[in-house]
């Protein structure tokens, strides 16, 4: 526990001095994480990631966050890099390295890899594009704070409170009185920094607080689901006490997505 702990103190001071330096540093941040998320994803299934298409999967994630910057740059992107063409020349090249690789590469191997692009791609992506708008700032703080609230709630109160089991066969030791403790925090969270930053009246704050968390908690259960179908406890080592980069952004990743699919960024 005291690991535990101080990791996600010291990360998140860490996180949040790069966030309050500007827009070019926290995405510059982001994209190393995004980095590391994908290898760390990639791995899970393969057992490593020096691989010609684990090194494609991972220039496509780039490119993605790359559209992202430079729309706020103003910097041209080549067509051929712009959405949807970015996608048809990975696909193109993912099926010339089944051939060149006489099937050591396989379809399912480019599935996982292509799909696990895109929704870590996009997910940082967005938060990219977040942080670069107007109130930026306190938009991905309002996320942020209320994500890491609902996590911390769950756990603390489903320690302390918890007896029905919230989905068992995918995370065991999540709680409904633990989920219910967690939506409570992150929506009083999401009250008091959208109170503060006028984003909007009572009611409005207190169902967007709701979904935030419910939504949060729900990545957290996605990616639960994908470790367990890979046959892994974590998704790195890299973060004493938590386990990989992957394991702590899984919450953020399908919020800011989500965020973005009911159009609240």
């Amino acid at each position: 526990m005291k690991q535990r702990v101080l990791t996600g103190v010291l990360g998140a001071i860490a996180y949040l001095a790069l966030l309050f330096l500007g827009a070019p540093w926290y995405s510059g941040l982001l994209a190393v994480l995004a980095t590391i998320s994908f290898l760390e994803f990639a791995q899970m299934k393969l057992g490593h990631w020096k691989a010609p298409h684990v090194l494609l999967g991972l220039l496509l994630v780039w490119s993605i966050l790359w559209n992202s910057v430079s729309v706020f740059l103003k910097i041209p992107v080549p067509s051929i890099l712009a959405f949807p063409n970015l996608w048809l020349l990975g696909i193109v090249l993912f099926f010339v390295l089944i051939v060149l690789s006489k099937n050591k590469v396989t379809i399912d191997h480019i599935s996982y890899l292509s799909l696990g692009a895109l929704y870590i791609g996009y997910g940082f992506a967005i938060m990219i594009e977040t942080i670069w708008q107007e109130k930026g700032l306190a938009l991905t703080l309002m996320v942020l704070f209320t994500t890491w609230a609902s996590d911390s709630g769950a756990y603390f109160v489903g320690k302390r409170f918890g007896k029905r089991k919230l989905w068992p066969a995918i995370s065991p030791n999540k709680t409904i009185e633990g989920s219910l403790g967690g939506v409570f925090v992150g929506t009083l969270l999401t009250l008091v920094i959208g109170l503060c930053c006028n984003f909007g009246q009572i009611p409005t704050l207190i169902g967007l607080g709701i979904i935030i968390s419910l939504v949060g908690q729900f990545g957290d259960l996605v990616e639960s689901a994908i470790k367990r179908t890979m046959g892994v406890k974590d998704s790195g080592t890299i973060l004493p006490g938590h386990g990989g980069v992957f394991d702590r952004f899984d919450s953020l990743i399908f919020t800011f997505v989500v965020l973005r699919l009911i159009e609240v960024l």
